[in-house]
């Protein structure tokens, strides 16, 4: 049904794209695999209209075609759900569903019903039943939002579907619901090219795999050709072993937090001591990362209280948190974290800016970025280039050489390697593991429990806003944990 001969793209500087082919056969899920950096958005760029490649040939049903535009990829039967959202917050479901083709009357406007109707109609077949068409986005849950994404796919009822991490922000249930759609549509004779860092996913879902490499096409294997070990390889190009490590921890408590409640959680205690990576788990709206923004200032505390080195402290902003030697890598980077159209540099100075003075010192700025950029590997071109164009493990670099810089005690990171390649998550892993042997304490919130069993000397189980109980790392388990975490 699809077919990629020889395309290439060139940004200044970086060869996204160097002579990629492959196909991709009707009723198949084709998983395309690499690591951040790899070219996989950009090739979904070019197939949806968004980007032109240098050079190269795309083929539909053998008919080779020239995809301008995203309106003209639609009109060809290609539709994509994004990593990162299209949806406009402020309308209805209904109205981001069918954007700029809602159903309209003899005068030109809309037909509300019929609009409200049709989605209601989609929304029952792909067995979302706690979305409302009549619901704005912004009331909708990281996980609802994504699934309206893939609704508003599925509704341009598409000859090839093309998904770039969908499940990042679902939760279990709504991931099955979508493994089960995909099965259906791959049984209807469409073609489906899938992306994705979880390689639970790829092995349970693909027929085929494509990897790319620095840009360019490493193999298409058969799914059952390859094991875990042998795609990481290809994408890659070395053996990956993940290991716990020793633990750091010492006796010194940096973090008291004493029957802290605020707007989702109530009555939560724990102590996190020097050296210590203290996980914190829970379904999702649990309360995880209520508690987090709670303890940086972001929210309000209704009650108890907070220590920082033994002192008792009153943190009503995230400016009160720095100055008390914190940091937090929020869970969604590019819109809590940083600011995508700046540099590197200025994203990694952004809580510190070097001066002389009373002036903003553009020559210091630059060599501290290419500090951060060698100590910790951040493949950018320039550090003076906009982070926007960063992947996303090396977005999630710089955000990390931002709080480096500060030098926190305590360093607070919700979903680290949300979006990240295998490779990144294993140099994230030793960067976070060198934080806790030079003394630093860490609270580590993830949604992947293999992440926290790897890291964690203990971890705290939340459930309902309430520590349900308390597991040591190197004693947990992933059934203790979700009994924990689900009564």
């Amino acid at each position: 049904m699809l077919q990629l001969r020889t395309i290439s793209k060139h940004f200044p500087g970086v060869k996204a794209l160097d002579t990629v082919s492959f196909t991709v056969n009707a009723g198949e899920i084709h998983a395309l695999c690499g690591e951040n950096g790899a070219g996989k958005s950009t090739l979904l760029n070019i197939l949806t209209g968004n980007l032109r490649p240098d050079t190269g040939q795309i083929l539909l049903n053998n008919q080779a075609v020239q995809i301008s535009s995203p309106a003209q990829a639609t009109s060809l039967g290609i539709a994509i759900v994004y990593q990162q959202l299209s949806l406009v917050d402020g309308l209805t479901v209904a109205e981001n569903v069918f954007a700029n083709r809602q159903p309209k009357n003899w005068l030109g406007l809309i037909q509300y019903k019929t609009l409200f109707d049709n989605t209601q109609r989609l929304l029952s077949q792909l067995a979302l039943t706690d979305i409302r068409p009549k619901t704005r986005v912004a009331d909708l849950s990281p996980g609802q939002k994504q699934m309206v994404e893939i609704a508003k796919a599925l509704s341009q009822n598409p000859a090839i579907l093309l998904l770039d991490e969908p499940t990042a922000s679902l939760t279990d249930r709504e991931t099955s619901t979508l493994f089960l759609l995909l099965r259906q549509l791959r049984a209807q004779g469409k073609a489906i090219v899938y992306i994705s860092h979880r390689l639970t996913e790829i092995f349970a879902l693909a027929n085929r795999i494509s990897v790319l490499k620095d840009g360019r096409h490493q193999a298409t294997l058969p799914v059952d050709e390859l094991t875990p070990d042998a795609l990481i390889r290809l994408m890659v190009g070395r053996d990956l072993t993940l290991n716990r490590a020793n633990s750091a921890a010492t006796s010194a408590v940096l973090l008291a937090v004493e029957k802290l409640s605020g707007g989702r959680f109530q009555d939560v205690s724990f102590r996190l001591h020097k050296g210590e990576i203290l996980g914190l788990v829970g379904l999702v709206g649990a309360g995880r990362t209520e508690i987090a923004r709670a303890i940086f200032g972001i929210d309000a505390v209704s009650t108890g209280t907070i220590q920082v080195k033994g002192q008792s402290v009153r943190i009503n902003h995230p400016a009160d948190a720095v100055t008390l030697g914190m940091g937090y890598l929020p869970e969604d980077r590019k819109t809590l974290g940083l600011f995508l159209e700046q540099s590197v540099a200025q994203n990694i100075v952004a809580v510190k800016p070097p001066a002389s003075g009373a002036w903003f010192n553009t020559r210091r700025v630059t060599a501290i970025a290419e500090e951060y950029r060698q100590k910790l590997g951040i493949r950018t071109p320039s550090v003076h280039e906009l982070v926007t164009n960063l992947s996303g493990g090396n977005q999630q670099k710089t955000l990390l050489a931002r709080w480096l810089l500060t030098n926190p005690d305590v360093l607070i990171v919700d979903e680290p390697t949300h979006g990240i390649d295998v490779g990144a998550k294993a140099e994230i892993y030793d960067l976070l593991r060198q934080l806790a042997r030079q003394g630093k304490g860490i609270l580590l919130i993830s949604s992947e429990l293999s992440e926290l069993l790897l890291l964690a000397d203990r971890i705290l189980v939340i459930r309902d806003g309430r520590v349900s109980g308390e597991v040591n790392g190197p004693e947990a388990t992933e059934e203790r944990i979700m009994t924990l975490a689900t009564a």
